[in-house]
């Protein structure tokens, strides 16, 4: 498997270790790599991973094929969005998902071997004195403190790395959470009847007011968001999305 290192660390410091070298290399791939890694990122191919390695390196790949995995899985498909938000912004996207799945990779060995309480607050201390991806790539990153005293000035630098979004620079949203209803002049029950018509392309469940759908721009078929792993938040910064079947069509050509 990616980024399964041949000797999986058991003790907290080998933990961190293997939590530092992937984060070199994830840092890489979205700053000194990133015109690589934005080529690899092709939208017309399937759903594809970003992995940082334990020696600091990065790939993109297909997600594993077993199931369960040997490891937590980074977010899958990041190359869809690539072209459907502005670089920037898809890259902090991706920076967020990164920290996220290094968090989970490392918290993941630390049950695996069955860490206790004051293992898992160390290892997270030391984790949480580095600045995360996000914050190297937007240029939040504070340098930790030399003294580990009771002022709680982390949570300041938590705060200090969000995305600093410009108002003018927002994508107008696309997407929206429900079907479209084709009503001209029929009341209430033909709208009724419209919503209740709908289904999902991938599970062909009906369509549920308090669930989240989006509809692919090619084939305009809808999809809940949850069966294309497309979230509210995501799809506000997509400006064109195709459903996973038109992406693979497009590949095949």
């Amino acid at each position: 498997m990616e980024g399964l290192p041949q000797n999986t660390p058991r003790t907290v410091d080998e933990v961190f270790s293997d939590f530092k070298g992937r984060r070199a290399g994830l840092i890489k791939a979205l700053t000194s790599d990133v015109d690589k890694f934005y080529q690899q990122c092709d939208p017309e191919k399937e759903n594809l991973c970003l992995y940082g390695l334990p020696n600091e390196t990065w790939e993109v790949n297909l997600p594993v094929e077993e199931v369960p995995p040997e490891l937590p899985e980074p977010a899958l498909g990041i190359n869809f969005a690539r072209d459907g938000m502005q670089e920037k912004d898809w890259l902090s996207l991706v920076a967020v998902h990164s920290d996220s799945w290094l968090l989970a990779v490392a918290f993941y060995f630390g049950a695996r071997f069955g860490f206790t309480k004051n293992e898992r607050k160390k290892l997270f201390q030391m984790i949480n004195d580095m600045p995360t991806v996000f914050e190297i790539l937007s240029g939040n990153a504070k340098q930790p403190k030399d003294h580990s005293g009771p002022h709680n000035s982390s949570s300041k630098n938590k705060s200090g790395g969000k995305p600093s979004r410009q108002p003018e620079n927002h994508i107008k949203p696309v997407k929206m959470p429900t079907p479209p209803k084709e009503v001209e002049s029929g009341g209430e029950e033909d709208e009724e009847d419209d919503e209740q018509g709908a289904t999902c392309g991938a599970c062909g469940d009906n369509y549920a007011s308090d669930e989240f759908w989006i509809c692919c721009d090619v084939c305009e078929k809808w999809f809940h968001g949850k069966c294309v792993r497309i979230t509210p938040a995501k799809a506000e910064h997509i400006k064109q999305y195709k459903c996973p079947g038109c992406s693979s069509k497009r590949a095949r050509v």
